[in-house]
């Protein structure tokens, strides 16, 4: 499975992108208002790596993650994590730190969504951030999502505060 968009690739993000996704998956100085990373070792990111291709192997994955690639090199990554609802997904995006502030999360994620909408009818797109991740709100206001609400119990990875988190969505019509 292959996404184009303008400028970028969506490929399955594989343990062939150990080394590249490690750049912006471990350590907390990369990303620190994230629910799942930021990873603590090589081992426990590739076993997620691994466990992330065994996804595109099921008939009805829980997430599917994608390398973002531009201009060939990897520059993060882009999720949709299947709702119990059918119809329904959540995105997530990380993007390294210095492709940040170019709109590569949101134009991976538009494509993410488009998509998803064309070839398997996903119709309600959610996304969720911490409620000061501000530059996840931007990438959220440039899919045009709609905020939903803000309440507590968010548990970021790399701390024991329980935070508040921003929910949002965007619906799109029936498949065209």
């Amino acid at each position: 499975m292959i996404i184009e968009t303008k400028n970028l690739t969506l490929v399955p993000l594989t343990a062939d992108f150990l080394s590249t996704a490690a750049a912006y998956a471990i350590g907390s100085q990369h990303i620190d208002m994230m629910v799942y990373f930021p990873m603590d070792t090589i081992e426990e990111l590739n076993a997620y790596l691994k466990d992330n291709t065994l996804q595109f192997e099921k008939a009805q994955p829980d997430f599917l993650d994608f390398a973002v690639l531009y201009q060939g090199k990897h520059i993060g990554q882009v999720t949709l994590y299947f709702e119990g609802l059918e119809g329904s997904g959540e995105l997530g995006w990380i993007i390294r730190r210095e492709y940040r502030g170019r709109g590569f999360a949101a134009e991976a994620a538009e494509g993410l969504m488009q998509y998803f909408h064309k070839n398997y009818s996903i119709c309600r797109f959610i996304a969720e951030c911490d409620s000061e991740n501000y530059a996840s709100q931007r990438v959220i206001e440039k899919l045009g999502m709609r905020y939903l609400e803000t309440h507590g119990g968010r548990k970021n990875r790399s701390s024991e505060e329980e935070r508040l988190e921003m929910l949002y969505e965007k619906c799109m019509g029936g498949k065209e």
